[in-house]
């Protein structure tokens, strides 16, 4: 059974999470459109290449929005994403840029901590993740004042609260367009549009990270229990999406 057959369920308002989604998306382009004509965008979508993530950024080039999109490409990512980024790479409109980790800090941390330092603790797994994904993130957002993810509040507990302009970060705001959908939402919007997916997903994969700290998850499992699924549930995170303003984690993407 594939994910849409498995989840595509819309909500009895899905056309009104979908307006409310278009007017949001509308409304941050035109909030950081280029500051001068021919400059880039002051806003970009962080594509994970999971679900959430591809119906943004079909929404992002149906809607021929001045909107960019990145995607962190940490070199311990699944051949199914990669063949996916590939393939998005070739047909999106909205130019799609890919941002890697140094590679002396890879070389060293692995040269140091080993291959599966992930697994030791949360510092060396976290240690992993600011090389892989943090330093990265960085550079892709240099120079914007906003930038858009995939985040849902029914993702889990820690993401319950996320709003759909969030604020927090004096740096710059946070797009979550699809704050008030549901997985079944996700899952309609894809079919009825025939976006193209990671196939993961089809494996019981509903959230997809990077190879070592990624597994399918079971029937009655928590939407994220297949990451870091050896850690303590409130470890559960990489730093992308922490709330700095406050103790609590907002968030994966």
């Amino acid at each position: 059974m594939s994910a849409i057959d498995l989840n595509a369920r819309a909500s009895a308002d899905f056309e009104a999470k979908l307006a409310e989604t278009t007017a949001v998306l509308k409304q941050a382009a035109i909030d950081y459109a280029p500051a001068t004509a021919g400059s880039a965008p002051r806003i970009s979508q962080a594509s994970s290449l999971g679900a959430e993530d591809v119906v943004i950024s079909h929404l992002i080039n149906s809607l021929q929005l001045d909107v960019g999109i990145f995607v962190l490409e940490t070199g311990m990512l699944h051949a199914e994403t990669l063949d996916l980024l590939a393939r998005q790479q070739a047909t999106s409109r909205a130019p799609i840029e890919v941002f890697t980790p140094v590679t002396e800090a890879t070389f060293e941390f692995v040269a140091r901590e080993g291959k599966d330092a992930m697994y030791k603790s949360i510092d060396l797994r976290k240690g992993c993740c600011h090389i892989r994904k943090m330093e990265p993130l960085a550079r892709a957002l240099t120079g914007k004042d906003a930038w858009i993810t995939g985040l849902r509040r029914e993702q889990s507990g820690a993401r319950a609260d996320v709003p759909l302009n969030d604020t927090t970060d004096a740096a710059r705001v946070k797009v979550n367009p699809l704050a008030n959908w549901t997985w079944g939402d996700v899952w309609h919007f894809i079919a009825i549009n025939k976006v193209d997916y990671n196939p993961l997903h089809d494996q019981f994969f509903p959230s997809i990270g990077c190879a070592p700290c990624t597994r399918a998850i079971s029937l009655g499992e928590d939407f994220r229990a297949g990451r870091w699924w050896w850690e303590d549930e409130a470890a559960k995170e990489c730093g992308l999406h922490v709330n700095t303003s406050s103790t609590l984690e907002k968030a994966p993407t």
